[in-house]
Parts: C-alpha cells; structure tokens; sequence
C-alpha cells in the first residue's frame, strides 16, 4: 500500500533492546478471492501470523509520514514486559494488521480500482458473499444433483443414436437381401433399393482421347464442362462454369427447368467460344433413373428438392433434346445419361484400375458398384460386368430400419418434401443431418436443458443447420468459444455448457450417419468376394461429396465400420477428383471407344 513506508531501521522508542526472540512458525490466514462462476478461487493471498504472544510485541508501523510507537497491551494481572522481535516478523504482522483491521473500510475501493486499471475493457462486479461455508454448501450440492439429472437426460436422448455391433450387423445383412430383391426381375417393382442397371459396361483403359461437354445436374447449382482427354492416365484437363438454379425452376415445370439448362450450355459455349461445334456429351443427372440403354434414362422420382412437373415417368435425355431444339441454336451429340455416383467410381477407376465401387457422401448418399452379368435378371447376357446404380436411398422404405429410426427422423421424415421415402438417405446424407441436430435441439430446449429454456424464432426456422456448421462444430480445433461464436451466427445465444451439449448432439448425429453409411458398403463388399469366390478381396471404393471430404471424423468411422463388418476385404477409400464432371466425360469417351469397336467388329 502506498501510505506505507519503509520500517525504521534499528532500536526504536518503544521497542525493547533485549529478550528471547520467537521462532517464525505459527497459524496461516487465507484471504480467498473468488472471481467468475463457480467457486474456484482465481486468487489467493497468505499471510503468517505469528504465534500469540502476551503481551503481543510493541511495533512500530509509519502511516502517511507518522511514526507511532505501540504500546503492548498488558493482559490482566500480567506482569510480562516488552519482547523485541524481527523486523522481516514485525513487519508481517503489521501487514496483516493493516489488511484487517486499519484499511477495512478501503479495501473494497482499492480492490475495484486496481481490477479497473488492469481490465478495462472488462465490467466487474463484485457481490458480499453470505454464509458460504453453509448455505454455499447446499447450494454446490443442489447445483450438482441438477446437473446429474440433466445429464441423464441428454444422455438418454443421445443413445438413441449409438448403433451396437449387432444393430450394425443386422443393417449389413438386411441391405445385402435387398440388393438381391433388387436384381431380380420378379422383385425388382417392389424393391426398396431399385439396383437399376447403367448399361456402363467398361472402365477407362488409358486409350481414350478428344474433347468431350459433361453436364451435371444434382442438387442446387448446374455445371457444364469442357473436358480434354490425352491417351494415357492422369492427363486430363478441364474447363467449367457454374450456374445456380432457382427454386422457383426447381419445383416448377419440366419444360422451364431444361429450358433454363440449355440456357445455361448456351452460354457457357460462348464463353469457351465453341458455338457450332458438335462434340459428344455426357448428361450427369444424378436423380434415380431406370435406363433402357446408355443414352436413355427415364426419372423415377424427384429427390434433393426438386419438384418440377411433368417429369417423372418420361426420358431425361429426350427432354433435353426437345430443349435443344426449342433454341434452335447449336446441336450436341448426347452419348450417355449417368449417375454422379457412377461417374465418381469411373474417375478413380481412371486412376485405379481396382476400384470397382462408387460411394457419394455428401447432399445425397448413394452407392454404385460393377456387377456380374449373370447376376443382373433385368438385361440380357451373362457375359462380363455392367456398373449397378443402387439408389440405396430408398433402403428402409418397407420399415426394415423401423427399429434404429427416432422420433427425431420420423420428424425430419414427415417435413420433407417425399415424406416416407428415401429414409436411409434421411439418417445418412449431409441435406438431412442438420434438421436431425435441429429437431433434437429443440427437443432439449423444451425440456429446459439447453439455451435457458427458451426456443428462438431462429430455432424454429427449417434449414438453419447446415452440413458446413456439423463440420465446423465437430473439429478438433475448434475450441468452445468458437463454437459459441458459430451458434451466435445461428442466432442461437449460447452458454458453454450449451456449446459443450450442442458438439455432442452433433457428433452423435454424424456418427450414426457414417456408421450406416459403412454398414451398407460392408454389405456390398462382402458381396464382390463372395461373387469371385475369394478368401480375401482387395478392392477400392471411389469416394465423393462435402460430408465425407468436409466433416473432421465421418471418414474415419467409416472406414472403421467396413473393416470392422467386412474383416476379409481390404478396401481403399479414394478421394474422387470431380467425379460428376471428369466421370461423365470419361463414360463418354468409353462409350464413344465401344462403340467405335463395334464398329469396326
């Protein structure tokens, strides 16, 4: 304190020259400041007392520039006389003395200046503790015995979303029926995982060359591309555009949505200069097709969003095609309509001459894999293999998943634009998971478990909880303030322990998400081996879409979940470099290479 000075040094009035000197032990006194929620102390002052002595020693303490020699209290009938004692021991008596006793009434003063001074940026307020050696007791065990039930709450509704071994199993072993179902012409109508043949019969040798447009169309933006093939791998170079597809184009009519796609071409021609040349096109349309032939699909259903009318039923290509000729512009040779998920598996099978096995993991989750011909009762010949679109989508629409399903899907089910369809895809795909982590927030809001009870306006909004904010939430280096920050740009005003709660949610969700996600490629997998009559197979699995390249774990627990259901196959998952694009250009350019041989047969 600045009002005091150094000790006198030496003999002074009033202190005794001779005497025994006590020995600096004793009793401490704690001075505990407790800053902050909850009750650990940022700051804690000790000072030693010295062991009572009678009479307490004569000090000499300065304030402000007087010098006051103390005169020993005598106890009653106490004939002890004055004892000299250490300056270092005087000095912490007085000390003590001051803090307790003198300055009582400046203390709080100094304490809010001096924290003011360090933190100004920083409101303080200090609040008189009372009786917290007991009535804070019971408040830390009334605070604990809440926040056990609480856990136990939150608990119960995240082990909802824990998938045992044997419920991961039985997941196995009901899509490896289904894709049977599928593949069989009796069965087919009614299979829930349509297995729809692509009449892609051949992988990239290396021998494919020439200029090729891919179109792609599969969620809510359009590409178009120009792509130049150079024999011999990895020698591929591409050009593209981007174009955004309104939502009033996307649920509205057939006619306006390829209007607009031809529109779109039309201008990326001119871009690129290319106006009046015909080159081979491959249409990526990544919605579920029944194909005819190669450059025939026919839309079964809408899926990702979009609604548009009087499409489902009819031939995509020849809707493109009266497009075309509508403008009246430019004329393009379309060689093949095909899936995202198979041009996915054709770009790393450009690279990899064993990957068998396209995987999409991202806005929509789907699964293409090369067949046995024999296998296939839906196309003629037994002879060599055609690439299988899935649409394992569809897996669960018969209520065969009924018993991992939540209320919390059912919810985001009956929200959905295809209530009762495409439930797999529902607990597996990035558009999904967020109105999952979404309904389950609300859930713990109303019961008084999460953001003070209180369910925003922002909360109630449909779609706030985007696949990137999953990825962002869960990364390992993202400490909570920042997910705090994340939820505040949500418009959700959060605590810690509503960000700790919030991370597990989503962790919970996108687990479960990844584990269903290897139990199905397990399925097919175990499949390939049994099929070539293999020990052990050793295959790769082309890989696509923002939820496996963005989410920080979703890769890993998958691959953990197919080595774990398929402990006889080693697969390789291969990271697809624009499948969509580079995969429909290279369809083409196979395609364009067959038929060139059948020609030439």
């Amino acid at each position: 304190p600045e009002e005091i000075s150094e000790l006198p040094k030496g003999p002074q009035a009033g202190m005794g020259t001779e005497g025994p000197c006590h020995p600096w032990s004793g009793p401490s006194i704690t001075l505990v400041l407790t800053m902050g929620r909850g009750s650990v102390p940022s700051s804690t002052l000790v000072a030693l007392v010295p062991p009572p002595v009678s009479p307490l020693p004569p000090i000499v303490w300065q304030l402000k520039g007087r010098t006051q020699p103390s005169k020993a209290p005598q106890e009653p009938h106490s004939t002890a006389t004055p004892v000299s004692v250490p300056v270092g021991q005087a000095w912490a008596f007085m000390t003590v003395a001051y803090f307790a006793i003198a300055p009582a009434f400046r203390y709080p003063k100094r304490l809010h200046k001096v924290v003011r001074r360090l933190v100004p940026n920083c409101d303080v307020r200090f609040l008189l503790s009372e009786s917290g050696s007991t009535k804070g007791a019971a408040m830390v065990t009334a605070v604990a015995s809440r926040v056990q039930a609480q856990r136990k709450q939150i608990d119960k509704v995240l082990a909802l979303f824990q998938l045992t071994r044997e419920q991961l199993e039985d997941v196995r072993g009901k899509m490896r029926a289904e894709f049977e179902y599928g593949l069989k012409k009796d069965t087919h109508l009614t299979a829930t995982v349509k297995m729809l043949p692509t009449y892609v019969c051949g992988m990239p040798d290396g021998t494919e060359k020439g200029k090729f447009l891919a179109l792609d169309l599969g969620g809510t933006n359009f590409r178009v591309l120009l792509v130049k093939i150079r024999s011999g791998r990895r020698s591929v170079r591409m050009y593209n555009k981007i174009f955004a597809i309104p939502l009033e184009i996307m649920q509205g009519t057939g006619e306006e949505l390829f209007d607009h796609i031809v529109q779109c071409i039309a201008d990326f021609l001119d871009y690129m200069g290319l106006k009046g040349a015909q080159l081979p096109l491959g249409f990526t349309f990544s919605f579920p097709c029944r194909q005819t032939s190669i450059d025939k699909g026919t839309l079964i259903e809408w899926t990702k969003g979009f609604k548009a009318t009087d499409c489902e039923g009819e031939d995509m290509v020849d809707m493109l095609r009266e497009a075309i000729k509508r403008r009246n512009e430019f004329d393009l040779d379309i060689v093949a309509v095909v899936n995202d998920t198979v041009g996915t598996m054709m770009t790393c099978g450009h690279e990899d001459p064993n990957c068998e096995i396209g995987l999409i993991a991202g806005t929509g989750s789907n699964m293409c894999y090369m067949e046995e011909m024999r296998n296939i009762e839906l196309v003629e010949g037994d002879e060599g293999k055609m690439c299988i679109n899935t649409e394992w989508g569809g897996f669960g629409d018969n209520g065969c998943i009924d018993d991992i399903r939540t209320q919390y899907d059912k919810k985001v089910d009956e929200g959905s634009l295809n209530p009762g369809k495409q439930r797999y895809e529902k607990m597996t795909s990035g558009m999904y998971l967020g109105e999952i982590v979404r309904q389950i927030l609300i859930d713990l809001t109303k019961q008084g478990l999460l953001f003070r009870g209180q369910i925003s306006e922002r909360l109630r909004t449909r779609g706030i909880f985007e696949t990137k904010f999953l990825s962002q939430i869960e990364s390992d280096r993202l400490a909570l303030l920042q997910v705090r920050r994340i939820l505040q740009q949500l418009g959700l005003d959060s605590t810690c322990e509503d960000s700790i709660v919030v991370k597990e949610v989503c962790g919970a969700v996108s687990r479960r998400a990844a584990q269903l996600c290897g139990a199905g490629l397990a399925a097919v997998v175990e499949k390939r081996r049994e099929d070539q009559g293999l020990e052990y197979l050793k295959i790769t699995v082309g890989v696509d879409g923002t939820l496996y390249k963005l989410h920080p774990h979703f890769s890993r627990i998958l691959q953990e979940t197919v080595k774990e259901l398929a402990p006889r196959c080693d697969v390789t998952l291969m990271l697809s470099e624009d499948g969509s694009g580079k995969g429909a250009a290279l369809i083409t350019a196979v395609a364009k290479r067959l038929q060139q041989a059948q020609k030439e047969n």
